[in-house]
This record gives structure tokens, C-alpha cells and sequence, in this order.
């Protein structure tokens, strides 16, 4: 975790599923919001991972971001190429790096990706690691699911994992 007082930009961005806040420091996106959400959980977020930051509001200064989201959403973007700020364990790095791996609208188990980082027992630290990603969508999370096939997991938010899940299915076929 950082303690360095900085200033992290953020907005909110409107896309066809819905708005999503996006926030990044100098060094690149640090935190995608779940969508239709509100401010408080990109507030609560970015506290956890950066506690002596200050949030601006700044969307001009995200619209690289806000670009690849809306690629992303139209169909013409499978994977992002953005600059990355993200703060976790080792094991959470490790978990996060074999996320960005899942093609694109493919899913994995959570048992394969711990398989993947070589520790095939730690499904469940997958898991919680998975919970702990500050990047949806850009860090595919929404791609993991359970070995049975069923959704779980996603912040709560089955709905939003099920409708990108949905889109990169549909996208898959038209690209």
C-alpha cells in the first residue's frame, strides 16, 4: 500500500451497459467502479489502496481510459493496452496476472487459475484474491467462474459479470 499524499483523478463515463467510475494516479488507472454504481464504492476503493490520497474530478484527464472502455463495449476492443497503478500481495499479483491470460470471452475456473500459479490447492485464496481486484473488466474477473460452471463471486454484482460474460459472447461471434 502506497502512504504518499497524491492526488487520484477520477469520473464517471456512461456506456450502453451503463456509467462507470474509472480513477488513476500519474501512474496509470488504479480503480474501474462496478457498473451503475455509486461514488461511494470508488470512494471506499481508492481509500483502501491509496488512504492519503485526495480524489479530483477530472475527466478530460481519463479519457485514454475512457476510450479502450468504449472499445471495449462496442465490440472493437478485446483486451486493454493502458498504463496500470495497481496495489496488491504478491499472491494477488500472481492471481491478477493469470486473469489477463483468459481470452476473450472464455472463462476459467478458479481452481485452473490456481493450478496456472502453481498452487493448485488455493482455489479459495483465489478467490478472495479475485474479490481484492481493484481493475474489473481490464483485469478479467468476470471471466472466472465456478468449476461447476455456475457464476460466483464479482463484488457482488452476478448481474454485471453475467452481462459482460454475455457481451463478449455475442461480440466473439461478430469480430
Amino acid at each position: 500500500m502506497e502512504n504518499l499524499e497524491q492526488n487520484i483523478i477520477y469520473g464517471s463515463f456512461d456506456y450502453d451497459l451503463g456509467s462507470l467510475y474509472l480513477a488513476a494516479t500519474e501512474n496509470g488507472l488504479c480503480f474501474v467502479g462496478s457498473l451503475n454504481e455509486s461514488l461511494r464504492e470508488l470512494e471506499d476503493g481508492v481509500t483502501k489502496l491509496f488512504p492519503k490520497a485526495t480524489l479530483v474530478e477530472n475527466t478530460v484527464g481519463l479519457q485514454l481510459y475512457h476510450q479502450q472502455f468504449l472499445d471495449y463495449f462496442n465490440g472493437s476492443r478485446t483486451t486493454f493496452m493502458l498504463p496500470l497503478d495497481v496495489k496488491g500481495t504478491l499472491f494477488q499479483q500472481k492471481v491478477w496476472k493469470a486473469l489477463t491470460t483468459i481470452p476473450y470471452g472464455q472463462t476459467k475456473s478458479y481452481g485452473e487459475i490456481a493450478a496456472e500459479i502453481g498452487q493448485s490447492g488455493a482455489f479459495r485464496a483465489v478467490g478472495t484474491a479475485i474479490g481484492k481486484n481493484p481493475l474489473l473488466i481490464v483485469v478479467p474477473c468476470h471471466r472466472v467462474i465456478h468449476k461447476n460452471g455456475k457464476l460466483a463471486g464479482y463484488r457482488r454484482k452476478l448481474d454485471m459479470k453475467e452481462t459482460l460474460l454475455s457481451l463478449e459472447k455475442r461480440q466473439g461471434k461478430v469480430c
